[in-house]
């Protein structure tokens, strides 16, 4: 299997979870929600190297980076639970979406050049996510402009994520460097948790969908890590980011986003320039 292929699995995953935080948003609180989709998310990971009888063995460096694309998984997650909650889809989804645009400068910062092309991906992505956002009503959604910053953090913390996710890879495995980094991010969002006195119980009706979230985000974040010690494995990174244009679509089919000629246009621009950046 191939990074494009591993990337495409995480795609829609993603999209599948990030649709569900935004129907969950209006009835379940977003911290505790986030809490229970890395527990589960954790059970499945831990499943899955029991099941492969996978050792956990990572020496200093990998163990570093691990615990570092913990820390930038929980602050990508913590973001985008947010983002998604403040709304709308059509706007969170493409900006969250560019994180290639970092996954591409990290790779030209290890050597690789970057082309005219992949130069105008990234003005196609900015452009859209603009048409996107200047034709937003702000009376039905809360200022636009904490969501954007949100937004923009979100996918600072995924392409990190994705880089130290793969670095670790190369030398421990995608399963223990993944185990590690989950354990990171659910053990300092519960001290987080306990320590400003928050819920811990996102209720009854919440813990399936919250589970089977948990268990999407696991095969979607073990699929582009899994990339790591592959050919070009940012290309998974930057084909997981395909994930925004089909949360926009499910957004508009099943929650009723109202979206324009206009607001379509715009989508299909930034996410042309994702696609361009996966090719």
């Amino acid at each position: 299997m191939n990074a494009l292929v591993l990337g495409l699995v995480a795609a829609v995953c993603w999209a599948l979870h990030d649709t569900t935080i935004r129907y969950l948003s209006r009835t379940t609180p977003m911290m505790v929600a986030l809490l229970t989709v890395l527990f589960f998310g954790l059970l499945f990971q831990s499943a899955v190297m029991v099941i492969t009888e996978t050792p956990i063995a990572l020496d200093g460096t990998s163990l570093t980076l691990s615990i570092a694309s913990g820390v930038a998984f929980l602050v990508a997650s913590v973001c985008l639970y947010f983002a998604f909650q403040r709304g709308p889809v059509r706007l969170v989804s493409p900006i969250i979406a560019s994180y290639p645009i970092l996954s591409i400068a990290l790779a030209i910062a290890d050597g690789a050049a970057v082309t005219a092309g992949q130069g105008l991906a990234v003005l196609a992505i900015v452009a859209g996510v603009g048409i996107v956002a200047a034709q937003i009503d702000n009376a039905d959604i809360p200022p636009i402009g904490p969501t954007i910053a949100l937004s923009v953090l979100s996918a600072v913390g995924f392409a990190l994520t994705f880089r130290l996710g793969q670095m670790a890879a190369e030398s421990a495995g995608e399963l223990p460097s993944t185990l590690v980094a989950r354990i990171v991010a659910f053990g300092l969002l519960a001290l987080a948790i306990v320590a400003f006195r928050r819920p811990t119980w996102p209720g009854r009706k919440s813990i399936l969908p919250l589970a089977i979230m948990g268990i999407l985000d696991g095969i979607a974040l073990l699929a582009v890590i899994s990339a790591g010690p592959l050919p070009n494995p940012e290309y998974a990174a930057v084909t997981a980011s395909m994930f925004g244009l089909l949360t926009v679509l499910l957004a508009w089919a099943v929650l009723g986003e109202r979206m324009s000629i206009l607001k379509w246009f715009g989508v299909v621009i930034a996410f042309s320039g994702v696609g361009y950046l996966a090719a």
